[in-house]
């Protein structure tokens, strides 16, 4: 069964195509500056390489570039559209309405929709995105929707709710929904199954670290808590984002700066985070550069979101009453065995012993704590395009 995985971005089409029976990748690659001018990259599996800068001025279209070059005479994968089995999108944002993933009708397009507030970046091109296949794929070809915001709707209202006035809640749907939650259950998953472990018998802490970064509680295979919120901006200090921070501090810029709410919540969200604390980059490796170097705001971003990695860890561990596996996934949790370390450092009397020589270098899916540690380390990692492919063969078949 040929799945083809769909991840919209507001300008931007990423995409693979798996044999879902193999867990073969037939053909992946993006479509960029949609509506700008456009550039599809195409890699298809032991074949050369293609670049076409042919012009893109909507989702439609890219789409139909996408699926002419996976049929295409020289750099095709497939003989005819028609092999294509299925579509799986990655949604942002399902509100309250979708604890799982669904197949698509016009009422998960008119859900969509309506989170538009509430991922008001991503939403809209995903329902593109959805669109545009439905009007280049034959007819009937079904597609399914892959919730970010679905794994975490098993939390209790004691971690999503706000204490702001209930009235919120129930006029805008203002509450905790927490995100990359594809990743989590991904990682959760194969992490018990590495470990040989039964997910319903365990408590894990997902740690999906990258230029985005977010935590899930899991406990017994079911998301109690995550750090992201409403929006995707809450939690941990991120490469651009604040994370969490005293909300009076909103006004008092606003009022200090003349900022609109549209500028100051740019502000928050492309300007801060390391980005904005090191005034170096948003890019850890160019931090852990510039720190070595004895750029003190470098180091300074480093240590806060390190030690922010590290609260979050013991107050999950709180909340389940116990942690018996620490998974590190994403950009920075499988590649940086430094902040790996840091974070995990001074935790043995939390029952957190990291192997330091095996960690060290370490880029796989492999236990990086030492035999004697109570909590078992692990990096996992994540592969949000085989999860979304499987999850849509499962509702498909």
């Amino acid at each position: 069964m040929n799945i083809l995985v769909i991840n919209c971005g507001s300008s931007s089409c990423k995409f693979q195509l798996f044999n879902i029976d193999t867990g073969d990748i037939l053909a992946k690659g993006i479509c960029e500056r949609i509506g700008i001018d456009g550039k599809l990259t195409y890699k298809p599996a032991n074949k050369a390489d293609y670049v076409s800068k042919e012009p893109m001025p909507d989702h439609k279209v890219a789409v139909k570039m996408v699926l002419d070059a996976l049929v295409d005479k020289e750099h095709g994968v497939l003989n005819d559209i028609s092999e294509i089995a299925a579509v799986g999108h990655r949604v942002l944002h399902a509100g309250k309405y979708y604890s799982e993933s669904v197949i698509i009708n016009d009422d998960v397009k008119r859900v969509i929709k309506e989170c538009f507030p509430l991922g008001p970046l991503h939403n809209p091109a995903n329902l593109i995105g959805i669109e545009a296949c439905e009007a280049v794929l034959p007819e009937g070809t079904p597609q399914v929707a892959v919730f970010d915001t679905a794994f975490h709707q098993t939390m209790p209202p004691k971690a999503y709710m706000y204490a702001l006035p209930y009235e919120y809640y129930e006029k805008y749907s203002i509450r905790r929904y927490g995100f990359h939650g594809t990743s989590h259950r991904y990682v959760s998953k194969r992490a018990a199954a590495f470990l040989g472990k039964n997910l319903k018998d365990l408590k894990v802490i997902t740690c999906h670290l990258g230029n985005g970064s977010s935590f899930a509680a899991v406990k017994n295979g079911k998301c109690v808590d995550t750090s992201m919120g409403l929006t995707p901006l809450a939690g941990i200090c991120m490469g651009t984002r604040c994370g969490d921070i005293d909300p009076a501090i909103v006004p008092i810029i606003m009022e200090k700066e003349g900022l609109t709410a549209s500028q100051v919540d740019d502000l928050m969200n492309k300007k801060s985070g390391v980005q904005g604390l090191s005034g170096v980059s948003s890019d850890f490796r160019d931090l852990s550069k510039a720190a070595k170097e004895g750029n003190e705001r470098a180091a300074l971003a480093l240590e806060m979101f390190e030690y922010q990695a590290k609260k979050i860890i013991g107050s999950y561990a709180a909340a389940m009453g116990g942690v018996d596996v620490i998974v590190f996934t994403a950009g920075i949790g499988e590649n940086s065995d430094y902040i790996r370390e840091a974070v995990c450092e001074d935790m043995e009397f939390f029952g957190i012993e990291i192997d330091k020589k095996v960690n060290d270098g370490n880029r796989k899916e492999s236990i990086i704590s030492k035999p004697s540690s109570k909590v078992t380390v692990v990096v996992i990692p994540t592969n949000e395009e085989l999860a979304i492919a499987k999850e849509t063969e499962a509702l498909v078949k």
